[in-house]
């Protein structure tokens, strides 16, 4: 056992008798990732076995642990006990096309295989293979899963997770009863394999002695209201067996720093008024640290083990302002103007601030003289809320998933289903109530605000990382497939591709915004170079919440300002090609107003 290891009673709540499966679920940014993997540290140091999962697409377990993501679990070195697994989505992808092809007869001629791949090479096909790698997880099948003592899962941002977690009952719905045809997953026999599977996860998530789902949050309103919604939607899938944790609970240690004293003022008053479907629940409060929590050093201290091995960062002068290397909001509102038109695409981890960004630079376009239409592709869609009002010039609107999948229903059945019979339109249907049907639907609505950025302003705030690269392979999915389907035709040299528009930098600009912290830092770098895969070329970085020029002398505050120094300078050095800062505000900017003072 670790000589670091705490007692028992000084762990989180969440820790001193977990259940089997641990969930750590929550809005991006509010330390989701650090929390889990410092809970699995700690159940291994006391002799447990356990396995902790990513299933966020944009995961950066691998910096935080020093070990190489692998869709198979990778031994962790120096936690005896604890092993990590990756569900990637495209190994897992792949892996599921295997297994379906496996099941055609031996007679099936290389045509018949090659449709089939072709129909597996969607983005819900992705999906439901990573979803496939998650129910088995939680059946205890494959790889000696079922000798983990506990399973801790580390789930994308909100809006993602609540899908995976709501597919178990959506899939073992579709498929009762369901033998026949195909569909865009391929065979429906390749799906009636894993039934059983699918019932199995579905019993172990709403099994209290076995299922405990965190909601990790920070002391503030934004990510606390999330948490609340979060909490009664898994509620009405059955998840009832909740905890909620709070992330990054400050206090001053200095009376006359008026920053320092706003952030506490403001995260106690977060506190006071909890949401009531969160007030009820069991709750762990952990406070801010000094340190990035990366390595096994700091990961053990996030709970109050002594920071052995943690390097403590050199505080400024007392009063010190330092600017970083970043221009300010305004020049970057005037710099999009002057093109008069195009898609300016607002893309990064969770809970970097992009909403308030991308509303903001809405926002600063109108005041410039331009229609904006600002959207979402976040299930969570807090843009209305940002803007709290209305502004000539603006609209606003949201892609909003199960309106756009009705939408979707209904003119597939209004073109394909007309001259079909009774039979025939039932059973058409019935391939459309396939839960894959929604990244399909998303996919169109966001092909139609691509395409309406061709003569005018449209500000796209993205899902988080992990939900945007789906969208993303989406796009990519449907390039190869109309550029395959006219090769060769006279009309191959007239296709232009909702992909091609996004390559198009006087069509599209992406903005890149993340937190002058590592992990946030590390995954905008990782998501730039999945762009650049794409041939897709980010525009600029933004820097949000930046307290370099605050002039605090808090030592917490301080300690944590050389992180940002070094964090600032490292997005300069080589990772962005412009860089824009947006200081921390000791009031969010909600209302249109002040989203106007920002730019």
């Amino acid at each position: 056992m670790n000589q670091s290891v705490l007692p028992t009673a000084d762990l989180p709540g969440f820790a001193t008798a977990p259940t089997r499966f641990l969930f750590f679920t929550g809005k991006g940014g509010v330390g989701k990732t650090s929390l889990s993997t410092a809970t699995a540290i700690a159940l291994a140091d006391r002799g447990r076995k356990v396995l902790l999962v990513s299933t966020d697409a944009a995961s950066n377990l691998d910096e935080m642990l020093g070990v190489p993501l692998s869709n198979h679990p990778v031994p962790v070195t120096g936690v005896p006990g604890l092993a990590m697994l990756n569900i990637d989505p495209d190994d897992a992808a792949e892996a599921y096309r295997q297994r379906v092809l496996a099941q055609m007869e031996t007679d099936a001629s290389d045509a018949e295989r090659q449709t089939v791949r072709e129909q597996l090479s969607g983005a819900c096909t992705t999906e439901i293979a990573a979803f496939d790698e998650f129910a088995a997880l939680l059946a205890g099948e494959g790889d000696g899963r079922a000798s983990y003592d506990h399973v801790v899962f580390d789930t994308a941002p909100t809006g993602h997770t609540l899908r995976l977690l709501s597919l178990p009952k959506a899939w073992t719905g579709f498929l009762a009863g369901n033998d026949r045809g195909a569909s865009c997953l391929g065979p429906h026999s390749g799906l009636k394999m894993q039934e059983a599977r699918f019932n199995a996860a579905l019993r172990a998530l709403g099994d209290p002695a076995l299922t405990t789902v965190v909601l990790v949050t920070r002391p503030d309103p934004r990510p606390m209201q999330e948490a609340a919604r979060t909490s009664d939607e898994l509620r009405q899938l059955g998840l009832c067996n909740q905890r909620l944790a709070i992330n990054g609970v400050f206090h001053a240690s200095r009376s006359d720093d008026p920053v320092a004293r706003a952030i506490e003022v403001l995260g106690r008053k977060a506190l006071d008024t909890l949401p009531d479907a969160l007030a009820g629940l069991p709750r762990d409060e952990i406070p801010l640290r000094a340190f990035d929590t990366v390595g096994l050093p700091a990961l053990r201290a996030l709970f109050g083990a002594p920071p052995t091995g943690v390097p403590t960062p050199p505080q400024e002068a007392a009063g010190t302002a330092t600017r970083l290397p970043a221009e300010p909001l305004h020049l970057l509102a005037d710099e999009l103007a002057a093109a008069g038109h195009g898609l300016i695409m607002v893309m990064g981890k969770g809970g970097v601030g992009k909403t308030t960004i991308a509303a903001a630079l809405a926002v600063g376009l109108v005041q410039r003289g331009h229609s904006v239409h600002l959207t979402t592709t976040d299930p969570a869609a807090h843009v209305a809320d940002t803007l709290n009002g209305g502004l000539p010039g603006l609209k606003v609107g949201r892609i909003d998933p199960k309106a756009e999948t009705q939408a979707y229903i209904a003119k597939i059945m209004a073109s394909r289903g007309k001259d079909l019979d009774e039979q025939g339109r039932a059973l058409l249907l019935e391939d459309l109530q396939s839960p894959c049907t929604e990244e399909v639907a998303v996919f169109h609505a966001f092909s139609r605000v691509v395409n309406e950025a061709r003569t005018a302003f449209v500000v796209l705030d993205t899902a988080p990382t992990g939900h945007s690269l789906l969208l993303m392979d989406a796009t990519g999915a449907y390039h190869r497939q109309m550029t395959r389907q006219y090769e060769g035709s006279a009309n191959a040299k007239h296709i232009i591709t909702p992909l091609m528009r996004l390559q198009d930098p006087d069509t599209t600009r992406v903005l890149i915004v993340t937190l002058p912290e590592v992990t946030p830092v590390s995954q905008a770098a990782a998501l730039q170079d999945d762009l650049r895969r794409a041939r897709i070329e980010p525009w600029a970085w933004i820097i949000n919440k930046s307290i370099a020029a605050t002039g605090t002398t808090d030592p917490l505050l301080q300690a944590r300002l050389a992180g940002e120094h070094r964090q600032a300078a490292r997005i300069a050095s080589g990772l962005a090609r412009r860089t824009f800062v947006l200081p921390w505000l000791p009031e969010p900017p909600v209302g249109v107003e002040a989203l106007g003072r920002l730019v």
